[in-house]
């Protein structure tokens, strides 16, 4: 196989997922305006319903303009070489391997998210803010990226420049010593994200004393399940939109409720909505997750370890000196096909746990609330009602609000 060949076969893939992805949306898209089933007219008013509808369509052409802009600016950079002369930048301040990949990928880093930022500020101040959703300020979204930036730099950075040290130490036996850091760090950071992580973005006080606090701790003592950490997140900073979730284990296991949740929804429906989350932790979903994503994680570096040694990676996108920097983005774009099939795979493994977790909800507290509290969540954030089968297959982590109703109310 020749440099040629590999560069094409990039291309294909690149173009390959946008068709399937446009596919998808279009085939969402045309049942946008389906009636609603007879199990979830109650969730929408004729006026709410019509400005779901048009959330949706909004939506929908917006993507598409981000989309088709995202793809040629992908395929103008791999074929006009735009990887050759950031590579080019980056050698031209040092000879050390680590140092240059350092600057290679700060480069391509900074420069897409000066490219995204546009289409993200729309979003935000234009598309949120006109159907009520945004609370987020000018300053606060400034914020969020700086600090997004710089968490980057520093954990992404330090992470990237030990990977390449491993390699350049070990050679292609590299990937059992970076498989083992990303392990520690990914378990360190479910540990420890809420309580390390979450304070540089929002306020978590913890939930006070009163007619909620007591339900949730009657429900978890009915379990026999601990939870003394409930915790409260200034959601509200940002959107309107609310959720709930479970984070660490041990004695940082903790739940995190968002104020929007707690002002949406009706005591015994946010009491409905922890009983799910605490199905998950009970059925270990949580762990199962953790396993599974540090198992594919080591796949994906030993077929990395296998081919990154090989020029070929290098050359095909338009880069003439090999490295590992530059292999490793050839890589991961070559590898996206198996991400996609293992992507699909984990969200239908993802919608049998909502189901595992919504029974176990209905079987230690109640279905009613549960299913209340969904129905007002899909109101409040202006969900599709009625997508299409295969969208749900490709995109959905989560079962349609309409088959977890019938999921709940079946015997």
């Amino acid at each position: 196989m020749t440099a040629t060949t590999l560069f094409y076969i990039i291309i294909a893939i690149i173009i390959i997922n946008f068709i399937i992805d446009k596919v998808l949306d279009a085939l969402n898209a045309k049942h946008y305006n389906d009636e609603l089933p007879e199990e979830l007219k109650d969730v929408y008013d004729e006026d709410a319903y019509k400005k779901s509808q048009a959330y949706k369509a909004r939506n929908y052409k917006f993507g598409i303009y981000a989309s088709i802009f995202s793809l040629l600016l992908t395929l103008g950079f791999l074929i006009f070489d735009g990887f050759e002369f950031v590579d080019t930048i980056a050698r031209s301040y040092s000879d050390n391997s680590i140092v240059i990949g350092l600057i290679f990928f700060g480069i391509i880093m900074i420069g897409s998210d000066i490219i995204s930022t546009p289409f993200s500020y729309y979003k935000t101040f234009v598309i949120e803010e006109e159907f009520g959703f945004n609370k987020t300020t000018k300053a606060t979204f400034i914020l969020d990226k700086l600090k997004g930036l710089l968490m980057t730099i520093i954990l992404g950075g330090g992470i990237l420049a030990l990977i390449i040290w491993f390699y350049q130490l070990t050679g292609n036996q590299f990937w059992l010593y970076a498989w083992s850091l990303v392990t520690v760090f990914t378990i360190f950071m479910n540990m420890f994200y809420s309580r390390l992580i979450v304070p540089l973005f929002n306020k978590q006080t913890p939930l006070e004393d009163g007619d909620l606090r007591t339900k949730i701790s009657d429900y978890a003592n009915s379990v026999g399940f601990n939870l003394s950490k409930i915790f409260v997140i200034d959601g509200s900073k940002r959107s309107t939109k609310a959720n709930a979730y479970f984070s660490g284990f041990g004695r940082e296991k903790r739940v995190t409720l968002f104020d929007t949740l707690i002002n949406d929804l009706e005591e015994e429906e946010v009491v409905a909505v922890l009983a799910h989350e605490v199905g998950h932790y009970r059925r270990k979903h949580i762990v199962f997750n953790l396993v599974t994503s540090i198992g594919l994680t080591g796949v994906m570096l030993f077929i990395l370890s296998i081919f990154i040694s090989n020029p070929l990676l290098s050359q095909a996108i338009g880069v003439e000196t090999p490295s590992f920097h530059v292999g490793l983005i050839a890589f991961g774009l070559l590898y996206s096909p198996i991400s996609e099939i293992t992507g699909l795979v984990m969200n239908y493994v993802s919608r049998r746990f909502e189901y595992q977790a919504d029974d176990y909800a209905k079987n230690t507290y109640k279905a009613e609330p549960l299913i209340s509290s969904l129905k007002k969540l899909s109101k409040n954030s202006l969900s599709n009602l009625t997508p299409h089968k295969a969208y749900v297959f490709m995109h959905y982590s989560h079962p349609t609000l309409l088959d977890r109703i019938r999921n709940l109310r079946s015997d």
